[in-house]
C-alpha cells in the first residue's frame, strides 16, 4: 500500500487529526500526560513508604480529590463563564509549581505524610476548576463532526502516557528516588502551557461565556436532572467511580502484598492497563459509538475483565487481566464523555461536564478510604473485587434505563437513546 494511501486511510479513521490545532494541542498534552502519571505512581510509593498503610494512602487521595467533589460543579459554572484557555493556562501552570514542591521535598528528605497530603488536596483544588473547562473545551477545539474521535485520540494518548509514565516512574523510584519523578513532571507542564499559547485562536469555535448571576450551578443540575440521556451516564459513572476507579489504591497495595512485585511490578501493573487502554481507545476512535446501549454495553465488560483481575493469581496473570480492563476502562470512559458532549447544550456543557468529572473523580474521597478499608479487612484482592460489582451494576442500571426508553419510546427507541 502506498504512503498516499496509508495517509488516506489515516485520515478517514482519525479525522480529528487533520485540524492543526488539535495536533498542537495532542503534542503539548504527550510530554505533560507521561509527567502526570509519573507523578501518580510516586506519590503512591511515597505515601506507602511514609506510612505502609493502605487506609492512609486511600485517604490522600481521598483528600487530593475532596475539593472535585465539593467544588467541582462550580467548577463547570466558572467554565461556562470564561475564556477556557486562558484559564486552562493558569491552572497548568499553577499544576506545574505544585508539582516543583512536591519534588523539592522529596528530594531533601524532608517530606512529611501531612506535606504530601496538604499537596495533594492543593492539586485537587486546581483539578476542580481545570477539567471542567478542558473537557469542554475539546468540542470547541475540534467541533461535533470530530469529536467523538477527538475524545477517544486524547483517552488513547492518556493511556500510552499510562504506560511510558508508571514504567518509568518505577525505574526512577528504584534508581534516584520519587522527588525526580516529581520534578520531571513540574518541566512538563512547559510544554503543555506552551501548546496553549501556540493556538490559533481564530480557528477555535468557543461558546458564547455566559452572564454572571445567581442560581447558575442549580440551574446546571436541573437540567441535567431534567434529560435521561445525561442523567443515566452519570449516575452510571458515579457508581463505577466509588467502587471501580480507584486504582491508584487498589494495584500499590496488590503489588506490595499478595503479588510480591515491588515498586517494578506495581509500574509494570499500571503500564499493562495503559498498554489495553490504548488498544481500546484507537479501537472507540475508529469504531466506537455513543448513546446508552454503548454505554451499557461497555460497563458490563468492564465488570467481567474486573473479575478476572481479582482472580489472577500470578504478576503474568494479572498483567494480562489489567490489559483487558484498560481496553474496557478506556470504552467505557470515552463512550460516556462523547455521549454527554454532544446531547449538552452549549452553554451547559461546562456545567454537565463537571458533573461527569465529579462522577468520575470526585467520588474518589468516598470510595478510595471505603475500598481501601475493605482491603485492609479482606485482602489486597478485595478491591478489584468491589470494583467488578460497581461495574456491574452500573451496566444494570443502564440496561434498565435503555429498557425503559424502548418501551415508552417503541421499539425503535433504544437505537435513538
Amino acid at each position: 500500500m502506498s504512503a498516499l494511501a496509508l495517509r488516506t486511510r489515516a485520515a478517514a479513521a482519525f479525522p480529528a487529526l487533520s485540524i492543526p490545532n488539535y495536533r498542537r494541542y495532542l503534542r503539548g498534552q504527550s510530554l505533560s500526560l507521561v509527567g502526570t502519571w509519573m507523578q501518580m505512581t510516586a506519590q503512591s510509593w511515597l505515601v506507602l513508604t511514609l506510612s505502609d498503610s493502605s487506609s492512609a494512602l486511600g485517604i490522600v487521595i481521598g483528600l487530593q480529590t475532596l475539593p472535585v467533589l465539593l467544588l467541582g460543579p462550580y467548577g463547570g459554572v466558572v467554565a461556562d463563564r470564561v475564556d477556557k484557555r486562558r484559564l486552562m493556562i493558569a491552572l497548568q501552570t499553577a499544576m506545574g509549581l505544585q508539582a516543583a514542591a512536591l519534588g523539592l521535598l522529596a528530594l531533601s528528605g524532608v517530606a512529611r505524610l501531612w506535606m504530601v497530603a496538604a499537596l495533594a488536596l492543593l492539586l485537587g483544588l486546581n483539578n476542580a476548576f481545570e477539567n471542567p473547562a478542558r473537557q469542554s473545551f475539546m468540542l470547541e477545539l475540534v467541533g461535533r463532526d470530530s469529536l467523538r474521535n477527538a475524545v477517544s485520540l486524547n483517552s488513547t494518548l492518556v493511556n500510552v502516557a499510562r504506560v511510558i509514565g508508571p514504567a518509568v516512574g518505577g525505574v526512577l523510584i528504584a534508581t534516584v528516588g520519587v522527588g525526580v519523578c516529581f520534578l520531571l513532571n513540574a518541566v512538563s507542564f512547559v510544554f503543555v502551557v506552551g501548546s496553549l499559547l501556540r493556538l490559533d485562536a481564530t480557528a477555535l469555535d468557543p461558546s458564547p461565556p455566559i452572564v454572571r448571576a445567581k442560581g447558575q450551578l442549580r440551574e446546571g443540575l436541573r437540567y441535567v436532572a431534567s434529560d435521561p440521556q445525561l442523567a443515566v451516564p452519570l449516575l452510571m459513572m458515579a457508581i463505577a467511580g466509588v467502587l471501580t476507579y480507584e486504582f491508584q489504591v487498589t494495584l500499590p497495595v496488590l503489588a506490595k502484598g499478595p503479588l510480591d512485585a515491588g515498586a517494578e511490578g506495581f509500574g509494570l501493573m499500571t503500564a499493562a492497563m495503559g498498554a489495553g487502554a490504548v488498544g481500546g481507545g484507537l479501537w472507540v476512535a475508529t469504531r466506537g459509538s455513543t448513546g446508552l446501549p454503548s454505554l451499557t454495553r461497555a460497563a458490563a465488560l468492564f465488570g467481567v475483565v474486573m473479575v478476572l483481575a481479582a482472580l489472577a493469581p500470578s504478576l503474568p496473570l494479572a498483567l494480562v487481566a489489567l490489559a483487558l480492563v484498560g481496553w474496557a476502562m478506556v470504552q467505557f470512559m470515552s463512550t460516556g464523555n462523547a455521549t454527554l458532549q454532544l446531547e449538552a447544550d452549549p452553554a451547559m456543557r461546562g456545567r454537565v461536564m463537571s458533573l461527569w468529572f465529579v462522577a468520575f473523580q470526585g467520588s474518589t474521597p468516598i470510595g478510595g478510604p471505603l475500598v481501601g478499608w475493605a482491603m485492609g479487612w479482606l485482602g489486597a484482592r478485595a478491591g478489584l473485587g468491589i470494583g467488578a460489582i460497581g461495574c456491574l451494576l452500573a451496566a444494570l442500571l443502564g440496561l434498565a434505563a435503555w429498557r425503559r426508553a424502548g418501551v415508552r419510546g417503541g421499539a425503535g427507541a433504544p437505537a435513538a437513546v
